[in-house]
């Protein structure tokens, strides 16, 4: 029953909860939602829930990036532009090598996007860490900036190239799952293992918590900043090379737009503070798969465009009331007793015992 409790208690709990529910949506409308068959032509599975596998492995990385940025009580508003940029350079990299086949091509493509992207989050630490800017207005510039250089690699046109081992990056499977979900799941072990074994985890949410007390205890603050602005920009390249992989393009206006806002929406559903001081890499991945979930759902139940922004807003609050402890006391009629604690324990009389012989004799 306790346990019942902890896991009613759990913000990523009813983020599985939205899950079931938007699935459990989705097969009422069509029995064979969540059937998974093979493909006669490319002898791989497909299926609604692999797909919603593939959608969620950029999610995941934005949203796990972002998750280390917030905790230090920042934000990152660049991973959009980020993933664009990591497109662009990948798109640009292939197209111009030219060689469909080569493995060595897609490595190069790879390292020259985190390249730039490592040098963007830099400059991101650098503005916050060291100038002092607000981390909203630092990464506000980059998102524009790191638009602006995706536009001038790319000439400002949709680049597209032919890469067989890159665009299995999203199109491939291992052991069944879409491999840019299983790398994307990779990635989130290392570091959840790297966060949680070594002391930069609590250092991270150290900084979140008091930067000044942290640096008063010998944490500091600089090069933890600096680091997750740099991890959560490689983190949104690798988003970028997941999306474009899948259909081999990049498009400089709508590659990573607006996903910001999903990864912020996922870091929050997950369970992490916006008010920094703590984090929660499961709750962000689990935020990311609903994310992803709501996004196929939109689409399977044919919401018109317009109407699709208003769509996730609702369900999104719904499970935020949810995970409010005060709101689910109100919903499932448990109220807290309100009243004056108790006080001290009043002195039991012992009305059998013998009255002594003095009160006897002034009696």
């Amino acid at each position: 029953m306790s346990r019942v409790k902890t896991a009613l208690r759990t913000p990523w709990f009813w983020a599985i909860i939205g899950i079931a529910v938007l699935l459990l949506i989705n097969t009422i409308k069509n029995p064979a939602y969540l059937a998974v068959s093979v493909n006669p032509t490319t002898g791989m599975l497909t299926g609604n829930v692999l797909d919603i596998l593939r959608v969620s492995a950029p999610i995941i990385m934005i949203a796990l990036g972002m998750t280390f940025v917030i905790a230090t009580k920042g934000i990152d508003l660049s991973v959009g532009s980020m993933m664009a940029v990591g497109g662009a350079v990948a798109m640009e990299t292939l197209s111009t090598l030219n060689d469909p086949t080569s493995v060595g091509a897609m490595f190069t493509a790879i390292g020259l996007a985190l390249a730039l992207a490592i040098v963007l989050g830099a400059i991101n630490g650098l503005l916050v860490a060291v100038v002092g800017l607000q981390p909203f207005i630092s990464t506000l510039i980059m998102m524009m900036a790191a638009r602006g250089i995706a536009r001038v690699i790319t000439d400002g046109q949709n680049t597209n190239a032919t890469n067989e081992p890159f665009r299995q990056l999203a199109n491939g499977q291992i052991l069944g799952l879409p491999t840019s979900f299983v790398i994307a799941i990779a990635i989130v072990v290392i570091i959840a293992l790297f966060m949680r074994r070594t002391a930069l985890g609590l250092m991270i949410e150290s900084i979140g918590i008091n930067p000044h007390a942290s640096r008063l205890a010998g944490i500091r603050p600089r090069p933890i900043l600096f680091g997750v602005y740099i991890l959560s920009a490689a983190l949104a390249s690798v988003g970028g090379l997941f999306s474009v992989s899948e259909v081999m393009t990049v498009s400089v206006s709508g590659t990573g737009n607006l996903m910001e806002l999903d990864a912020i929406l996922a870091v929050v559903i997950g369970g992490t503070s916006l008010a920094g001081g703590k984090f929660s890499i499961l709750g962000s991945t689990i935020g990311a798969l609903l994310i992803a979930t709501l996004n196929k759902t939109v689409l399977f139940l044919g919401i018109p465009a317009a109407a699709t922004p208003a769509f996730k807003a609702l369900v999104i609050i719904v499970l935020v009331l949810l995970q409010s402890e005060r709101v689910r006391s109100f919903a499932f009629g448990r109220s807290k007793t309100k009243g004056t604690p108790p006080g001290p324990p009043k002195p039991t009389v012992d009305r059998s015992a013998p009255v002594s012989k003095e009160k006897e004799v002034v009696a």
